[in-house]
């Protein structure tokens, strides 16, 4: 029997897909509505709060991948095993499953009630969630590198959204903007830590990185990434609080869409329709990344198949929905799951460098001392 841990060559993937890899994982449901959060903490500031943000995802990144390389070509789940021994190794790796479980059931439903708001109000969430969950199972059983060709194609597919933004800005102020660092630091610190919930994804990296081709050009493709998803959330930001009143963008709930809803054209009169139904190519390669590092964490940890796996994480998703849904509940989830996700991206993996970084170097004078003897 084969082992689903040992790499199959028809896995490997090119190292610059991952720019399209990390870019649609962090641009999902967040971008829809951002900017009430982040506004209420920064207020016209927000957009610093936004750019430190990106800044932190690079910091992160660039010490993520220092860890990845004093292990070769392993992942996450095998560096934690390997730091912290087998036992609290394994219940870290449970916890990093349950963190994609949770992101992958915040997307989702987040996504579905946008589609309930928007388009289909009287449509159940079941519908909707089982729906989605079939498309999202078919991907998944693609493998890695279906995953990764959903991903290219919904970077590829979603670039003519970023010209409509063009639309808003002939109704726009600059002067919303100033006059700039009004705000006290600390509370833009904290518009940047409220970006957590849209910002985060780029984590992808530390369990699909054994699987890229050319691992000395992942740095580049990891930062250019970043960079373009920090360039367009700063962008939207910008435009929201130029177009918008304080008023009106602490009340908007998904102010990303409400932006395309005075935009018509000849052919299309509600375009934010279309928007709300083009951005499930957006948030696929969310799920299903998601959910492929919870499999590759799972196979640590018990035998079992992918199919057997995708199914019941499928249910266990499917019956969160059943329990989850009102705006209330939807909104506890994600302030408790950005809360969680702070620590567990931003702080983690720097701690974890340090502990690996050191280990590192006591194992190599351990080494050189019994050479010497």
């Amino acid at each position: 029997m084969k082992n689903p841990l040992q790499l199959n060559p028809k896995d490997m993937v090119n190292t610059y897909l991952l720019f399209f890899v990390m870019h649609s994982a962090q641009i999902g449901v967040g971008v829809q509505g951002f900017q009430r959060i982040v506004f209420q903490d920064a207020k016209h500031d927000a957009w610093i709060s936004v750019l430190l943000a990106g800044i932190a995802t690079h910091i992160v990144t660039f010490f993520m991948i220092k860890t990845l390389e004093i292990y070769g070509a392993n992942d996450l789940y095998g560096i934690q095993q390997d730091i912290f021994g087998k036992l609290i190794g394994n219940v870290l790796n449970i916890l990093y499953i349950f963190y994609c479980f949770m992101s992958f059931f915040s997307i989702l439903r987040n996504y579905i009630e946008v589609i309930q708001a928007w388009i289909f109000p009287s449509i159940s969430a079941w519908f909707l969630a089982i729906t989605l969950l079939i498309i999202i199972i078919y991907a998944f059983t693609g493998g890695l590198r279906v995953i990764v060709g959903v991903s290219f194609f919904s970077v590829v597919l979603s670039l003519w959204i970023i010209p409509m933004l063009a639309f808003p800005l002939k109704f726009s102020s600059i002067n919303s903007l100033l006059p700039v660092l009004e705000t006290d630091f600390r509370s833009i610190l904290k518009g940047a830590k409220s970006m957590t919930f849209t910002i985060i994804g780029f984590e992808i990296l530390m369990v699909i990185y054994p699987f890229l081709n050319d691992k000395k050009h992942v740095q580049k493709y990891a930062h250019l990434s970043l960079l373009a998803t920090t360039a367009i959330y700063v962008a939207v930001m910008a435009v929201s609080i130029t177009y918008y009143s304080n008023e009106e963008i602490v009340k908007t709930v998904w102010a990303t869409l409400t932006l395309f809803s005075f935009i018509s054209f000849p052919f299309i009169e509600r375009f934010e329709f279309m928007a709300v139904c083009f951005w499930m190519l957006i948030i696929l390669p969310n799920l299903c990344l998601y959910l492929w590092a919870a499999y590759r964490g799972a196979i640590r940890l018990v035998n079992i198949g992918h199919t057997k796996f995708v199914w019941l994480f499928a249910f266990f998703i499917f019956l969160g929905t059943l329990f989850v849904q009102t705006r209330v509940q939807i909104n506890a989830i994600n302030n408790q799951f950005a809360n969680i996700a702070f620590y567990a991206i931003f702080v983690y993996p720097i701690v974890l460098w340090i502990i690996a970084a050191l280990k590192k170097k006591i194992t190599t004078k351990k080494e050189q001392k019994n050479e010497q003897a």
